[in-house]
């Protein structure tokens, strides 16, 4: 038998349908409890149609300053998994070079020497 696991995304809504809360939990974790999250973003490539869905949510609470942070290390682990499915790792690099940039703008990281 193949083993499966799940993971759930539970968000809480506004009256607006603005996202409040983001909670999440891995049937896989060791510690069994639900984390709390100020923002997600799922990437789905349907295999039928070959395309690539997208859910992307951020709390109201989430700060500029976060969400620079959050896209810095998502950009940064894109390079990474980018690099180690397609083996193409010089445009991989040129990713991790992006990320590098976008980190000095945003004052999450000191500029390169």
């Amino acid at each position: 038998m193949s083993k499966s696991s799940e993971v759930l995304i539970k968000v809480d809504l506004d009256k607006d349908n603005i996202p409040e809360k983001i909670t999440w939990k891995a049937s896989e974790s060791n510690e069994g409890s639900t984390a709390i999250a100020k923002a997600i973003l799922v990437s789905i490539f349907e295999d039928e149609t070959k395309d690539t869905l997208k859910l992307d949510l951020w709390t109201k609470e989430m700060q500029v300053q976060e969400m620079d942070r959050f896209m810095y290390h998502t950009i940064k682990a894109m390079s990474e998994t980018y690099s180690k499915a397609t083996n193409n790792h010089a445009l991989a690099n040129d990713m991790m070079k992006f990320a590098q940039y976008f980190g000095e703008k945003v004052e999450l990281i000191p500029p390169q020497t």
